[in-house]
């Protein structure tokens, strides 16, 4: 049985727990204790308790330490009768006889958009430490209207006026000595369209043409003509406009 060996050993056993060794106690235990519990002694310092200690029945309830409140009351203002009234609620609408369909909001809007922003005020500044001063009434400002010329038309626009008359009366003369002697006859109005329209004719052929040029100048012939027709476009142009500009034309013999 006692072999290493041994076809018993195959079985499960109960596991006996071997007994504990007894707690050790101190020889000296009952000494000790008397030593610490020896000086003392109960209600030695404070003397007996004064308060009664309730019952377990009896505990502590709530706010029941703090004095009782006094009685609700509806509190008012010492000058309530010279107050405002309260604010409506939300829900409250006033019953109004007129109802007006004007959109405020948009109103303002319009009305923000479209006005014109403030001028900042004039000011000068004559120290330098910035006080500022308002500029009309300080006699800086140039005021044309106290002038004493303020309204008249100056002497060169009469001079001006004068020259342009002289200069048309001389142009009549001139073009009337023309008819008398036959040298020179006025351009009628079908002609003078007749030739705008040719004119214009003429501006949009090339125009055609410059439109289906090469986008690459890259030849000398290329460049050329790239230059002359946008200067035949741009001559026509102005016979055009000085066409259009004088309704009378006089041609000379």
């Amino acid at each position: 049985m006692d072999q290493e060996e041994n076809i018993y050993n195959l079985i499960p056993r109960e596991y006996i727990r071997p007994p504990k060794p007894p707690r050790y106690t101190s020889k000296f235990k009952s000494e000790a204790k008397d030593d610490i519990i020896g000086g003392k002694q109960a209600q030695k310092t404070m003397g007996p308790p004064k308060e009664v200690v309730r019952q377990p029945a009896e505990f502590l309830k709530k706010n029941e330490k703090h004095p009782p409140l006094p009685e609700k009351k509806e509190f008012k203002y010492p000058d309530s009768d010279k107050r405002k009234p309260k604010i409506p609620p939300t829900d409250e609408k006033p019953v109004m006889g007129m109802r007006t369909t004007k959109n405020f909001i948009t109103q303002n809007a319009v009305q923000n958009i479209m006005s014109v922003a403030k001028r900042p005020e004039k000011n000068y500044v004559d120290t330098r430490k910035g006080d500022a001063h308002a500029l009309p009434p300080s006699g800086l400002e140039p005021k044309f209207i106290n002038r004493k010329d303020y309204g008249e038309v100056p002497v060169y626009l009469h001079k001006r006026k004068e020259d342009m008359e002289r200069a048309q009366q001389e142009y009549n003369a001139y073009v009337a000595e023309h008819f008398r002697r036959g040298a020179m006859e006025q351009l009628s109005d079908e002609i003078r369209q007749h030739i705008i329209d040719g004119l214009k004719a003429n501006w949009e052929e090339i125009h055609r043409e410059f439109q289906g040029l090469s986008v690459m100048t890259d030849t000398i012939p290329k460049k050329s003509r790239k230059e002359r027709m946008e200067a035949e476009m741009a001559q026509l142009e102005k016979d055009i406009e000085l066409m259009e500009k004088h309704p009378v034309i006089f041609i000379a013999n």
